[in-house]
């Protein structure tokens, strides 16, 4: 084809802003500069187009070449084994995603049982293949419960990636000290200017890192910049003494008890509270201890409780809100907190030496047992004391689910928590045993991983006799996902009777026997897959 090209000439102003008015016009309705109509017209427009885009870029002035990216640090730990990094890369290819309400079939879902393998390659202390750390990244960016498993595992490769991605830098805030390298601990000279002059990331980090090892270096530390801080950063570095907390922490408690802020007072308070021999924990004994009677008026004697009639400003200095919630009475409100706030040991002595078991068996008269039983319920949880825990659950095959104290099954979870994992896990077997699964999906969160063979035979035994009664199946559907993630692998041979479809019942729901047999089927499948996991990964 003969093109005819326009004359190039020295540009006109605006020459490449005419150019394209002429292409969104057309050349039949505004020619070309250069050329005449016809049709020809559009061959020379695009000449003129190439011409002076040629003549743009020549006349750009070179850039300053950007700084090349550093090397990667090396990560000494071991790699993984072939088979453990080949379970990986397919456990990170699967994302089947269920759909709201769907059936999910027999197959596992490989995403849920992510978390448990990062868990146990952590544990052994591999290093990933350096192919798998952008998908690895990507997965912890959709899901913030997998991001400190996976910034472990993918280790300092992780940071130096996500400096070149801004789609990962959820890895910089998610690292101690935003990804920067901590000091030395015994290093004093460079420990003390990193936390006088480093960003609030790396002093959060350094006072963590510091309270895990040194504890009183830490409060030590924290005490020579308190005054200056602000109220939000104060609360904050004041949350780290949690850890390691001990009577040597009171005195520094005890002046932040006037801080100017009430959050900061609200958790000085609550951390000494948690010291059962801190003074702020005998102030409160003591005013508890005046609410709180023998009434010995009626046949059976009975727990007899007279709330307080004001918060004096020496109950709102060791933290009693005064402000009660909306709905809650004042007096209601102020006899919770001070009764969490005394050492569960004031009990006894007030009571006439009881047992934490037949104190709580008391009646509690006018009403005030639920009240009583929760601030009871809350200070075994922050005293983290097990006897006290025993007393408030009651008896696992006990015909009231809520139990002699707590007040609810949130209550008992937490209360469960202060248990050890063997005694924690025989407990909740015992429950489900009794009431079923319906009322055990909280509880059965707080057991330890995977679950002890009694609490996981009382699970299965649950579920078989949920699907022979012909229940709804999709209202245990939550207890069959933890299953899946909780179960002891060995489990899954005592599954294979109930792979088969059952005979259902005329009061069961259509199609509820497959649904069944699905969910066993995955199940069974799961476990085996998670012992394979295992043992790819050397893991006992």
């Amino acid at each position: 084809m003969n093109r005819t090209s326009a004359p190039v000439g020295a540009p006109a102003a605006g020459a490449w802003e005419g150019l394209v008015t002429t292409a969104l016009l057309g050349t039949d309705r505004r020619s070309t500069p250069g050329a005449g109509p016809g049709p020809e017209a559009p061959v020379a427009l695009l000449d003129a187009a190439a011409v002076e885009t040629v003549r743009r870029r020549a006349g750009l002035r070179p850039a300053r070449a950007a700084e090349r990216p550093r090397p990667a640090p090396e990560d000494p730990r071991p790699p993984l084994p072939p088979a453990a990094a080949r379970r990986l890369a397919m456990l990170l290819a699967d994302r089947p995603g269920v759909s709201g309400g769907g059936r999910r079939g027999a197959a596992p879902d490989l995403m849920e049982l992510l978390p448990q393998w990062l868990a146990a390659a952590n544990a052994r202390g591999f290093a990933p293949p350096p192919q798998v750390l952008p998908a690895l990244l990507d997965a912890a960016r959709g899901r913030t419960d997998l991001r400190p498993p996976v910034l472990e595992f993918a280790g300092p490769r992780a940071l130096w990636l996500a400096r070149l991605n801004p789609d990962w830098r959820f890895a910089l805030r998610s690292a101690p000290g935003g990804g920067a390298a901590l000091p030395h601990l015994e290093d004093d000279d460079t420990v003390r200017r990193l936390w006088q002059e480093g960003l609030f990331a790396e002093r959060v980090a350094l006072l963590s890192a510091l309270r895990s090892r040194q504890p009183s270096a830490a409060r030590d530390l924290l005490a020579t910049t308190w005054a200056t801080e602000r109220a939000e950063d104060r609360l904050m570095f004041l949350d780290s003494l949690r850890s390691g907390l001990g009577p040597e922490d009171e005195a520094f408690l005890e002046q932040a008890l006037a801080d100017r802020s009430r959050n900061v007072r609200a958790t000085a308070a609550e951390l000494l509270s948690a010291l059962p021999g801190s003074a702020l924990a005998g102030r409160m004994a003591v005013r508890a201890e005046a609410c709180v009677a023998v009434d010995r008026t009626q046949s059976t004697p009975a727990i007899a409780v007279e709330a307080p009639h004001e918060c004096d400003p020496g109950m709102e200095r060791d933290g009693v809100v005064a402000k009660a919630p909306a709905g809650r009475g004042e007096r209601s409100w102020w006899f919770g907190q001070l009764v969490e706030a005394a050492p569960l040991a004031t009990w006894s002595r007030r009571l006439g030496g009881r047992t934490p078991r037949e104190i709580v068996a008391r009646p509690v008269a006018d009403g005030w047992q639920g009240e009583l039983h929760a601030a009871w319920c809350r200070a075994a949880v922050r005293q983290q004391d097990a006897e006290w825990s025993r007393a408030l659950l009651g008896e696992p095959s006990a015909p009231e689910a809520g139990g002699p104290g707590a007040v609810s099954l949130a209550e008992r979870a937490k209360l469960l928590g202060t248990l050890h994992a063997d005694e924690r896990a025989e407990w909740v077997a015992g429950f489900i045993a009794t009431h079923g699964l319906s009322e055990a999906f909280q509880l059965l969160g707080v057991c330890a991983v995977p679950w002890a063979a009694p609490l996981g035979r009382a699970v299965v035994d649950a579920l078989n006799i949920a699907r022979d009664a012909g229940s709804y199946p999709w209202s245990f559907s939550g207890v069959m996902g933890l299953a899946e993630r909780c179960l002891d692998p060995s489990e899954a041979g005592r599954l294979d009777a109930l792979l088969a479809v059952p005979d259902e019942p005329e009061s069961a729901s259509p199609g509820a026997g497959g649904y069944w047999a699905e969910s066993f089927q995955r199940l069974a499948t799961t476990l085996r897959l998670r012992a394979a996991m295992a043992e790819e990964l050397g893991a006992p």
